[in-house]
């Protein structure tokens, strides 16, 4: 691999980000760099409207490739070379990228970000196309070519490349504030994490279990799933929640009906004690509208009333067959339908409230002791930490 090779990174979102642009970048630069820690590369540069990661001769482009498409922020990159700031180089660089490829139809596509170029892009596209089709003998085709060259005419610089690697977008995680994730190991709150770091959002995740009641089979999944999700942030705080004293004391003292609500309330007000631990600023949860018995507006509202924290709920809209595609496309899914037992269906009625009325709610919650328990379960409470 010669020198002029490299991954060309762009992003989108972050370009709109104004006079706050320069931070976004910088945390995209760091958390590139996290990802590629144990590989390989050159130097990383930013330029203008996009990054540019130099390659040597032992990189491994599959693993670049995969660890790029993993980081929020980036759009989508390209493994491409560096042409001379002249028509001539830049038809004998694109034809020989295009020697690689077996292909009977083509078109180029140039985009001229540096207007002090002497050709406009359509020139470019014309002259350069004009050459490969000489060469080739293939046809031009806009639409669905077997192969298409892009060419960007930066400042300073000038890169061809054949492919675009789509990443997820979003913003860089750490751009943003933290959050304490409520992470089963089902299918919803991993993919409810998910969405809340692509927008920037660094969490920190709390897991609530009962044993010796269930197995160990939830918190080991779980465990699974912020190991996959590190990837993303590249170091995560689990916070495992011995939750079995406070359901059993709820379960003796409330009615049946209003249990489910009542230990998520108590959920709700251990996950806002770590949340201060960690200086967090919001909750998120894989709750959707109407999904389970506990999850209608009103047990919402009754259930959410304990903490002051505003409750992010990201697949609140989304129906049960989007939430599993997206799990099977960011990898949760497979962890997700492992057998396990959740805490929440150890104690619950056969017919849960599904229209909690408030002021019944707090009369319920008044007549039990949470506040010693709630103490006792947070002094047992284990953390653990992943890296990537």
């Amino acid at each position: 691999m010669t020198n002029n090779q490299f991954m060309l990174i762009h992003y989108h979102e972050i370009g709109l980000k104004g006079k706050n642009r320069g931070r976004f970048e910088r945390r995209l630069m760091t958390n590139i760099t996290r990802a590629l820690k144990d590989v390989p590369c050159g130097k990383l540069e930013r330029l203008s409207g996009r990054m540019m990661l130099a390659l040597t001769s032992e990189s491994p482009i599959d693993v670049i490739r995969e660890r790029l498409s993993t980081v929020f922020g980036i759009a989508n990159f390209s493994e491409a070379v560096v042409a001379k700031r002249n028509i001539e180089a830049i038809r004998e660089t694109t034809w020989a990228l295009a020697q690689k490829a077996d292909f009977e139809s083509f078109k180029i596509v140039t985009k001229r970000g540096d207007k002090t170029f002497p050709l406009n892009s359509d020139q470019i596209n014309r002259d350069v196309g004009k050459h490969i089709q000489t060469l080739s003998g293939a046809r031009v085709l806009m639409d669905n070519p077997d192969l298409i060259c892009f060419i960007e005419i930066a400042p300073q610089r000038i890169f061809i490349y054949a492919e675009k690697i789509p990443a997820p977008g979003g913003l860089p995680v750490g751009s943003n504030e933290r959050a304490v994730s409520l992470l089963s190991s089902g299918i919803d709150s991993p993919v409810a994490s998910y969405k809340i770091m692509k927008r920037g959002v660094k969490l920190t995740y709390v897991h609530f279990h009962s044993q010796p009641y269930t197995n160990r089979n939830s918190q080991r999944n779980t465990e699974d799933l912020v190991r996959l999700l590190t990837r993303h942030q590249y170091v995560s705080d689990l916070y495992l929640v011995p939750f079995v004293e406070i359901q059993r004391h709820i379960m003796t003292r409330a009615p049946a009906s209003y249990r489910v609500i009542l230990y998520r309330r108590a959920m709700l007000r251990i996950a806002e004690a770590i949340a201060q631990k960690v200086d967090a600023h919001a909750l998120v949860t894989g709750e959707n509208v109407g999904q389970v018995a506990s999850q209608t507006l009103s047990n919402m509202r009754a259930i959410e009333e304990v903490t002051p924290l505003p409750i992010l709920r990201p697949l609140s809209g989304d129906n049960k067959e989007e939430i599993i595609n997206e799990a099977r496309r960011i990898g949760t899914y497979q962890i997700s339908i492992e057998p396990y037992e959740d805490c929440c269906s150890v104690f619950v009625p056969k017919h849960p409230e599904t229209r909690a009325n408030l002021e019944k709610v707090r009369e319920i919650e008044s007549a039990l002791d949470l506040a010693p328990l709630i103490i006792q379960t947070l002094e047992q409470t284990k953390r653990k930490t992943f890296k990537f």
